[in-house]
């Protein structure tokens, strides 16, 4: 109750008392490692996540463990208990997401397909691993593949967001400003301050000729943050519009000016 309620530190001081007392608690370890990772102290949820890891066989503590060694600094070591989560049955997809988006970080997209893939095969019902493919097809610039991946995803649950900003970035990238846009407003309503969203829809509507609406957004995004307003920045640069800026501190100027 603590967890979902959003009281971190009751979560982790209640599940921490339990491990005290039983270290192969897995139901325990799960709800510590979320409540210490939510609150930044990745360090603090390693040992208790490690003697659970050691102790059970949950693929939900394994995957948890290597996201803390990942923000703990410790990217290496969290191949191994990734690895062994998807090795569990019945599958835990969140397992072959992680493992199968940090492959295609490092640039491994075959062994990240077949990691997906392998989800897929042994969790069909899982829409969140064909999402990461298509995001992964994506990254491959394999466009065709991405598309029938997240209208799949889109079909089997209409509603979900990311599918929904997945095909509206493929289309863009198709010249289908009209239809992205209309998904990316569609995306927008479960999240309407995603400035990342925003930008997308901002570049499609600027290509589609509506101006004043597209740099309203993308002067939204670029009050979120540093990185946002470069993001901002480079997405007006890219436009017809944006090209009459000469250099990429022009467009940014353009977008604080206007703010």
């Amino acid at each position: 109750m603590a967890l979902r309620t959003g009281g971190l530190e009751d979560a982790a001081r209640i599940s921490g008392s339990i491990l005290a007392a039983d270290g192969a608690d897995a139901r325990a370890a799960r709800i510590l490692g979320q409540a210490l990772l939510r609150l930044g102290r990745a360090e603090a949820a390693l040992n208790p996540l490690q003697q659970a890891a050691r102790h059970t066989e949950d693929p939900a503590v394994e995957t948890l463990l290597a996201l803390a060694l990942i923000d703990a600094g410790r990217p290496k070591d969290a191949w191994a208990p990734l690895r062994a989560a998807t090795a569990r049955r019945p599958a835990y997809p969140p397992a072959f997401l992680e493992l199968g988006a940090r492959l295609g970080e490092a640039g491994r997209f075959d062994e990240a397909a077949e990691v997906f893939e392998a989800g897929l095969a042994a969790a069909p019902d899982a829409v969140v691993l064909r999402v990461g493919l298509g995001h992964l097809c994506l990254a491959r610039n394999d466009r065709a593949q991405a598309r029938r991946q997240f209208q799949a995803a889109q079909a089997a649950q209409p509603a979900r967001r990311d599918a929904a900003a997945g095909l509206a970035s493929v289309l863009a990238l198709d010249g289908d400003h009209a239809e992205a846009a209309r998904l990316y407003r569609q995306a927008l309503q479960a999240r309407p301050d995603d400035a990342v969203l925003q930008i997308g829809l901002a570049k499609s509507l600027l290509e589609l000729g509506r101006r004043d609406e597209g740099e309203a957004l993308l002067r939204a995004a670029a009050g979120a943050g540093p990185q946002l307003a470069a993001m901002a920045t480079a997405a007006l640069a890219a436009t017809p519009r944006g090209r009459m800026f000469l250099r990429p501190s022009a467009a940014a100027a353009y977008l604080c000016a206007a703010a």
